[in-house]
């Protein structure tokens, strides 16, 4: 990753650096620092968010701060000014230990995202808030007070009573109290419900301890009866409730809208459906987690070791078409993309040569990965490079769907909800846990043939989990 540096008289401009994976953007979600405040090497000065994560950058420079180059809620291209530092004078005020800036720099290999770094300067760098474990305030804060902003920042031990209106557990709140109600951690869902005029006060959050998350304020943005606050519009018509909401295409939503949108451009694509009795998977689950119940496995990391094994059988489908150079390129690996809904909208992180994996290990990464995915820690590595994608949209309720392809990828199943229906098992009617799966593929890699002879090698592994022995 490349970060650039500009130096006029004495002062060192830090542009924004390339994050990777093609990211040409980021908006600034909140500076860590402020112009006259002292910097050491490697000290992380603003969280930005890219269209892959949340991530904090750092600054490969000590000194002092004298400009900060766009305010939270700015979209700053990669190679502009991000923060300019200029050396203290003399060098007595500099802080010990730390040279101007890092080898790394002088060498020209420009590593400053937090996590590519070389440490330098890691007993010093100021420790970001924890994002968890949260305590409500005291809610008898007057209008006056609830009205004022509080500027407050976390301190070097960690206590932080602002600017997001929390405290962290374990610390005694300071200065005025803020209201309970309004407690928030991500200054994007801030910004969104500022945009939107909802009235963070009259939302109950449904994070960890009662923090208010994205969804709440978009749920309340969809509800018709949604209490929003009054928000001046001096070009706004005089009747309420009229306007239209105008929602900014940015971020992870114009990504998704882009990628999904080039899909259904490029690829010719095809969605086969079949139900199928899931009885003996579900049986197969309770078997192997009674048996191992420290390590127990999801239908999800089991239907996984099913798609690698059909993709072992059709390797057609873990495969990309290479328009420019008119070829088809199998992948020696299947990197395996699962489907998550998150706050920040559907992200498809990578398990990357999955088929290395014991089954036992894919339940595990499955859960920490997705977990990852939502909480926004996962770097944007892992969010690309992916060859096939299993999508559970079982989880919202429905039974089927007729997915578009996580381009350039070449197939995506899809597997709805298990639920109670009839079925006949030997000639009689029986209840049985009965699924739907789908395969979307794209018909420039294979033909129905193929499609086909994968869905029913997935939906007989489905109903008798014994095969995936035989198939190995």
């Amino acid at each position: 990753m490349g970060g650039g540096v500009t130096t006029v008289e004495r002062t060192q401009v830090f542009l924004l650096p390339d994050l990777g994976e093609g990211l040409s953007e980021a908006e600034i979600v909140e500076w860590r620092v402020a112009v006259g405040d002292i910097v050491t090497v490697d000290q992380s000065v603003v969280e930005v968010e890219t269209a892959k994560a949340v991530v904090d950058v750092p600054c490969p420079y000590a000194g002092r701060v004298v400009t900060l180059h766009g305010a939270a809620g700015e979209v700053r291209p990669v190679g502009q000014p991000l923060i300019t530092i200029a050396p203290l004078d003399g060098g007595g005020d500099e802080p010990a230990g730390h040279a101007t800036y890092r080898e790394e720099e002088r060498a020209g290999s420009g590593n400053v995202l937090i996590g590519y770094g070389t440490g330098h300067g890691g007993a010093t760098r100021r420790r970001r808030r924890p994002r968890l474990a949260l305590a409500p305030e005291p809610v008898d804060a007057g209008p006056a007070e609830a009205a004022r902003p509080d500027t407050r920042r976390a301190d070097s031990t960690g206590t932080d009573a602002g600017p997001t209106g929390r405290t962290l557990v374990g610390t005694a709140p300071t200065g005025p109290a803020r209201s309970a109600a309004a407690l928030v951690i991500s200054p994007i869902v801030r910004r969104l419900a500022r945009e939107h005029g909802v009235d963070l006060a009259t939302l109950h959050g449904s994070g960890p301890g009662g923090v208010i998350r994205r969804a709440d304020v978009e749920a309340a943005l969809a509800a018709p009866t949604a209490r929003l606050a009054a928000v001046p519009d001096p070009q706004a018509p005089s009747a309420q409730g009229d306007d239209d909401v105008i929602i900014p295409l940015t971020g992870v939503r114009k990504v998704i809208a882009d990628k999904l949108s080039r899909s259904r451009r490029e690829i010719p694509e095809v969605t086969i459906w079949v139900d199928v009795d899931a009885t003996g998977l579900l049986e197969t689950r309770a078997a192997i987690n009674a048996a191992t119940p420290d390590a127990p496995v999801s239908i999800l990391a089991l239907l996984a070791r099913i798609c690698l094994s059909g993709l072992r059988r059709f390797p057609q489908l873990n495969s990309r078409v290479d328009t420019d150079a008119q070829r088809i390129v199998q992948s020696a690996g299947v990197h395996l993309g699962i489907a998550a809904q998150t706050d920040r909208g559907l992200l498809v992180p990578v398990l990357r040569d999955a088929q290395r994996l014991t089954t036992a290990e894919l339940a595990a990464e499955l859960a920490a990965t997705t977990t990852a995915a939502r909480a926004g820690t996962l770097p944007p590595a892992r969010l690309t490079g992916g060859t096939f994608t299993l999508n559970n949209y079982g989880v919202f309720g429905v039974d089927g769907s007729t997915p578009i392809i996580n381009h350039p990828e070449a197939a995506l199943l899809g597997v709805g909800r298990i639920v109670d229906k009839p079925w006949v098992v030997d000639g009689q009617l029986a209840v049985r846990k009965v699924t739907q799966l789908s395969l979307t593929f794209d018909h420039r890699v294979c033909d129905g043939g193929v499609a086909g002879g994968f869905l029913r090698h997935v939906a007989d592994c489905v109903e008798r989990p014994a095969l995936l022995i035989a198939a190995v």
